[in-house]
């Protein structure tokens, strides 16, 4: 962080003489207040539950302004790298990395990640400890953690080689994993990774496959599953990618902070939102029954609320939403599912959303969850399963959050601090006295 020459002036109501904060500009987006001598100078904290005002990091990885429904990787809009910017191991490379690679760098870290997709033989033996009707995300949370056993020669977190190669490892492995947990759970065997394959043909090729046929990709649905990937690599500082900070501040190992994210993303509010998406459009089963869906969304003492719509950051369009739509539509005409009673479903809803003005002055337009539970619905993934999909995706902002935060010299453990409001000191009564 660069020295500041702007400062705020913070006044207190209770006569406490008034305090100068430096101010700190980034490169885009509001300015923030370092107000870490605050403390030291009046005894006071600020309370800010959910984190809604507070700065806790440096970062020059994602950029989301919400206003303006613009989501950067590295400075490169998203809409620009889901239709031009390659394949998702690009994505990586460019999260990981900060810019985009040439052929050659391209060639090599396709080639490195290739390599190291096989996870370790005694995994097998590890899965056969869940039920078979273990949730995936409990199974991803259990075994990638467990990769910490397996990998003893890349836990170092000061040395930047292991960094590298932890990096490597759990984008390798997570869609090896995700496909095991699958497999897993249907009773059918473990497929082993190809490597002639791209990463996203060859999680297709591990979900799918058994060894009665051959299995053939589908490039169409590859490239759906290729931008849902793109779309989800990273956003910002969210519920999950703040507990992989938090938990990395500690000095954890990388397979143990990706397994702490992976927990938080389970949470339905965070990672479950596309899943809740298709459940409330199956709930809702026809096109005839919307209007009256829509009067009990309105209705405040209903209880019923609409999945899909609106977004904590955006207060305009997502701009996920608009590529994962007409990845939508690519996918059921080439499954010829354009007749898809729950897609027409989808789309009978989303113009009623668009025009209605209740949910127009609300500004809640469908965000990328709702097309994208629609999406890999279509590609033959169980609903159990999109939130390791999520997963799978966000690895790589999650490594790319947790190395910046490695390498940050202003980084100190995490301390959250609270306002107090439970009992004073107070003495212990005899249990008679009780």
């Amino acid at each position: 962080m660069t020295n500041s020459e702007t400062k705020a002036t913070l006044s207190f109501s209770d006569g406490s003489p008034s305090l100068e904060m430096p101010i700190y500009k980034g490169s885009i987006g509001p300015d923030v207040i370092d107000i870490r001598k605050l403390y030291g100078s009046t005894g006071m904290f600020t309370y800010d539950p959910g984190f809604m005002s507070t700065a806790a990091c440096n970062s020059s990885i994602t950029y989301i302004d919400g206003d303006k429904g613009e989501l950067l990787y590295r400075g490169y809009p998203i809409e620009q790298l889901a239709v031009n910017g390659g394949d998702f191991l690009e994505t990586c490379y460019l999260l990981l990395n900060g810019e985009l690679p040439n052929a050659e760098q391209k060639k090599e870290f396709v080639t490195t990640v290739t390599h190291h997709t096989m996870v370790h033989e005694q995994m097998q033996f590890f899965f056969r400890g869940f039920r078979r009707d273990a949730h995936p995300m409990s199974v991803l949370v259990g075994t990638v953690g467990a990769l910490a056993s397996f990998y003893h020669d890349s836990l170092d977190i000061n040395d930047p080689h292991h960094r590298e190669v932890s990096a490597i490892r759990l984008i390798a492995k997570m869609p090896t994993l995700v496909a095991m947990a699958y497999k897993y759970s249907i009773g059918q065997p473990f497929v082993y990774p190809r490597n002639d394959l791209s990463y996203s043909a060859n999680f297709m090729h591990m979900m799918f496959s058994t060894p009665c046929e051959p299995y053939k990709t589908n490039e169409v649905l590859v490239r759906a599953l290729d931008r849902i990937l793109i779309l989800h690599a990273d956003h910002e500082q969210n519920a999950s990618t703040s507990t992989v900070r938090l938990a990395g501040s500690s000095g954890a190992n990388p397979f143990a902070c990706i397994a702490a994210g992976i927990a938080c993303l389970w949470g339905p509010a965070h990672g479950g939102a596309n899943e809740a998406a298709l459940s409330m459009l199956e709930e809702i089963g026809s096109v005839d029954n919307i209007p009256e869906f829509i009067a009990q969304v309105k209705d405040k003492n209903s209880g019923v609320k609409l999945m899909g719509f609106g977004h904590r950051v955006y207060k305009n369009y997502d701009p996920r939403a608009k590529l994962m739509r007409e990845t939508c539509y690519e996918v059921l005409q080439e499954l010829g599912l354009q007749d898809d009673p729950l897609f027409k479903l989808a789309m009978a809803l989303e113009k009623i959303a668009l025009e209605d003005e209740y949910f127009v002055s609300r500004k809640l337009y469908p965000n990328v969850d709702f097309y994208s539970g629609i999406v890999q619905r279509a590609l033959g993934i169980p609903t159990a399963l999109f939130t390791g999909i999520f997963a799978l995706a966000r690895t790589v902002g999650w490594i790319a959050q947790w190395k910046e935060m490695i390498s940050d010299p202003e980084q100190k453990i995490g301390r959250p601090r609270q306002l107090f409001v439970g009992s004073a000191k107070r003495d212990v009564p005899a249990i008679d006295k009780r």
